[in-house]
């Protein structure tokens, strides 16, 4: 009877053992994105990078001994939406660290309750200057300000020799940092800036802007706006007969959704990328890369989003490094671990530098960049 007594013990404290394991509480990521609104393409494929990465780490054991669960929550392109869906994400979800926002004036107006709570959050996509240098300890972005992809693209001034620029770009501060970041790039390498045009984020009809620039002096239109406005552009461009090179910045263009779509009104534009699905072997860590192509394939995702789906795959894997650094999924731990971790991704190996006033520095990767031309229809690289 004391064996049998003995030996119920024991089974029913694995058995709550094993249960405690199987039932343990995930660890909850937020994510911030725009999923209906103008930008809704684009932060669907945030999304679907995000899980992926999860469904990768998950398998291999999760971090810390648990799972991770992704908080996905619509902020529906708008800032104020933006603002409310971070404050929902850590007051009634807890996370104890967010993935957001996409837009620069979305990420901005969610970056006070970053401060009012004391939680982090990596910024996959934005590329506002003020982000990081407003002061707001809570912030680590892996994607580069404005500024330094003006820097990157400097290095393709030589080939594509302009002389005069005109700006075409959303009015929000996404589209207002490039301006002035790219103007002021390009000035200094004696390049003359001419107009510089504002659309609204909803904006369908672009003649009158388009009819300006076409009247200008200049040879290069950059272009910085999201994809699904980016379509409309290049065919109202081309139906008002545009020649001048079209050179879109931010990323966010997907180029082979814009070959889709926009059809011929696509080539000979070109597009500053951060991750080129179409030559993995040249990029950062090609396993990695040929393994999230893969992996995005085999989910039935449109070819097209992997340019914008990595930045969601790296930031879970860049949350997830910092998790594991910390030891523990608590918001001060983690925000503390950011400094400290050297992750492997698809756009390089993130390390966070100091940027904004000190005491109150928040984190930004230096990040790569890429020109890409589309030509009859297909990508090449700049200089191939």
């Amino acid at each position: 009877m004391v064996k049998c007594a003995r030996f119920s013990a024991i089974t029913a404290s694995l058995l709550l053992a094993v249960s405690s394991v199987a039932y343990a509480d995930p660890i909850k990521i937020g994510v911030n994105q725009p999923l209906t609104g103008p930008f809704a393409a684009s932060g669907t494929y945030i999304v679907d990078g995000a899980k992926l990465a999860v469904e990768e780490i998950n398998a291999n054991g999760g971090v810390l001994g648990e799972q991770l669960q992704l908080i996905i929550e619509d902020n529906k392109s708008n800032p104020t939406e933006a603002a409310a869906v971070a404050e929902k994400l850590i007051v009634s979800d807890k996370v104890p660290v967010m993935m957001g926002a996409w837009g620069s004036s979305l990420t901005l107006a969610a970056m006070p309750k970053l401060m009012q709570y004391q939680v982090p959050m990596l910024v996959e996509t934005s590329s506002s200057s003020k982000i990081t240098t407003q002061g707001n300890p809570y912030v680590f972005r892996i994607s580069p300000p404005s500024w330094v992809e003006a820097e990157l693209f400097k290095k393709y001034l030589p080939q594509l020799d302009i002389k005069k620029v005109d700006f075409l770009a959303i009015n929000n501060d996404w589209g207002i940092g490039t301006v002035n970041d790219f103007s002021t790039a390009l000035g200094k390498e004696g390049i003359e800036v001419g107009l510089t045009e504002m659309m609204d984020q909803g904006a369908q009809d672009l003649s009158a802007q388009l009819s300006k620039i076409k009247a200008s002096d200049s040879d290069t239109i950059i272009v910085t706006t999201a994809v699904e406005q980016l379509t409309l552009l290049l065919k109202q461009a081309a139906a008002l007969g545009i020649t001048k090179r079209i050179v879109t910045t931010g990323g966010s263009q997907n180029p082979d959704q814009l070959i889709d779509q926009a059809g011929s009104a696509a080539n000979n534009t070109q597009h500053m990328v951060f991750f080129a699905p179409w030559v993995p072997e040249k990029t950062a860590h090609p396993e990695q890369a040929e393994a999230f192509i893969a992996a995005w394939e085999k989910a039935g995702h449109n070819k097209a989003g992997l340019t914008e789906s990595y930045r969601g795959y790296d930031g879970i894997q860049v949350i997830k490094a910092a998790i594991e650094k910390a030891g523990k999924a608590e918001p001060e731990a983690i925000k503390d671990a950011f400094w400290s971790i050297e992750v492997p991704a698809l756009n390089g190996t993130v390390t966070f530098t100091k940027d904004g006033p000190e005491g109150r520095e928040s984190g930004q990767y230096m990040t790569n960049g890429t020109l890409i031309k589309i030509v009859d229809g297909k990508i090449e690289l700049a200089g191939s």
